[in-house]
């Protein structure tokens, strides 16, 4: 329902059309799935940067997408600080060459502590390019978006390569293709149906993420498992305690 919910926001509030391009820059919380999700429901094309990456990566990846909308959130939990990600994605926005307007890049922000502090003044209070995720969605009754119908060849994500051999590289991959593709291989290589519980303790800032956090398992219709932590904090079991 949220993801439903979320995409009829994307193509009313955002006028998002199929082919279009979102940048999600969020941690690993489960909006963050639900954004990816969204876009993939009406054909919007999904840009996930992992959200430890500085602005100077940030905006790298803006100018190649050039994103018609940022989703982002307030804060990324960190072991020992919080890390507010607002800051971060204006100063990428500033260090943008080709993206025009960049200032005025509308962004929807989640707000994942409801207020308590996250939010800086100068960050996003009273700045008309921020959206707040909660308020727009208690706005209304917002309808559930219809499923777009689309060409197996039509693409469903972008996924940038880290850049440490040059600048990072772009890599396209369609609807179809990824579907069948993991469908085969959740099923074949890691045996996962429908009342499976599938955890892969990678982000969706890479591959791994996307192929074995979000959509391998959903596809099966299984249950997947959202970590968001560090695998030796607070201590090297911490992976085994989820497991368990």
């Amino acid at each position: 329902m949220e993801v439903g919910k979320l995409a009829s926001i994307l193509k009313e509030r955002f006028d998002i059309v199929a082919g279009d391009r979102v940048l999600i820059y969020m941690p690993m919380v489960p909006s963050a799935a639900f954004a990816m999700l969204a876009c993939a429901r009406i054909g919007a094309i999904h840009s996930v940067v992992f959200g430890g990456f500085a602005a100077k990566e940030l905006a790298n990846r803006i100018d190649d997408c050039l994103p018609k909308l940022i989703i982002t959130c307030s804060s990324g939990i960190e072991p020992n600080k919080i890390i507010k990600y607002a800051p971060i994605v204006d100063h990428a926005l500033q260090l943008t060459k080709k993206t025009e307007n960049a200032d005025k890049l509308p962004r929807l922000i989640w707000d994942r502590l409801e207020g308590n502090g996250v939010y800086s003044d100068s960050a996003v209070k009273g700045r008309p390019e921020y959206h707040d995720y909660a308020t727009i969605m208690a706005e209304k009754e917002w309808p559930i978006a219809a499923c777009e119908n689309l060409p197996s060849t039509h693409p469903l994500y972008i996924l940038y390569t880290s850049g440490t051999t040059g600048e990072p590289k772009g890599i396209v991959r369609d609807c179809g293709g990824t579907a069948v593709g993991l469908n085969y291989c959740m099923k074949n290589v890691f045996d996962v149906h429908s009342d499976s519980v599938h955890f892969a303790s990678s982000d969706i800032g890479w591959v791994v993420g996307h192929s074995f956090i979000v959509y391998g398992p959903l596809i099966r219709g299984a249950n997947a498992i959202f970590f968001e932590g560090k695998p030796v904090t607070p201590d090297a079991g911490v992976i085994w305690r989820v497991c368990q």
